[in-house]
This record gives structure tokens, sequence and C-alpha cells, in this order.
């Protein structure tokens, strides 16, 4: 089924997750990518700067977390703000959009806390196997 269009083009594109050129796919990588998840259940306690986050997602490098945030930025699901401050001062937070997805963030949160163990006896099963 084909709905639309997209601002930038003129084609029409079918709205699927199943068909290969469908933007949704892009949306399911970025709200699906273990950075994006983490930065976004952060910033669900309110704004945060960038150092705070580095801080609370352990393991991200400063690259990372850039792209992560551009990314979601450009995806309208967090907003940036500068502070005209010396130093300056830049605040992320969560769009309406972006707190529209805290309850699939945190249900796989949950999740992946809850089945870890689940997980990690299935690998050692599956490792014995192969």
């Amino acid at each position: 089924m084909k709905y639309g269009t997209l601002p930038r083009d003129s084609s029409q594109v079918e709205i699927s997750v199943y068909a290969k050129d469908c933007p949704s796919r892009q949306i399911l990588d970025r709200i699906g990518d273990t950075w994006s998840v983490l930065i976004v259940v952060t910033l669900a306690q309110g704004p945060q700067r960038y150092t705070e986050l580095a801080k609370r997602i352990e393991g991200v490098s400063p690259k990372m977390l850039t792209q992560t945030l551009r990314g979601l930025e450009r995806d309208g699901l967090i907003s940036r703000t500068v502070h005209a401050v010396v130093p300056p001062r830049v605040d992320y937070e969560l769009t309406v959009l972006g707190r529209s997805l805290l309850g699939l963030v945190r249900a796989l949160e949950t999740w992946a806390q809850t089945h870890m163990d689940d997980v990690l006896a299935a690998r050692v099963s599956y490792d014995a196997r192969v």
C-alpha cells in the first residue's frame, strides 16, 4: 500500500517496515540502537548536559555520543538548547515525540535486565553445541 510522498521526494513510497526502501527502517535503526535507547531513558529524568550524559552512559565514546545526539535531534526526538553564557552551556531534552518513545524504550530496558541471565544461559548452551 502506498501513502503520500516524502517532503524531498516526489515518488510514492511504500510504508511498510518490510519494504526495503521504506524510511521506517531508518527510524527502527535509530530507536533500536543501544545508545539511542540509553539516551532516551536518561533524558526521561529531565534536561541533561553532554557531560552528564557521558558520565551516565558508561562505554559510549565521545564520537558515538555526539553522532547519536545529532541523529536523535535530526529525527525530532530530542532538542538541543544552547545557552548564551560563558562558558557555553548546551542542554539536551526529549521532545514530545521523544517522550512518546518512553514506554517502548523502558520496556526494552526492563526486558534486557529481567532476562539477562536467561540469554546468557542460552548462549552458553548454544556455544557448547557448536
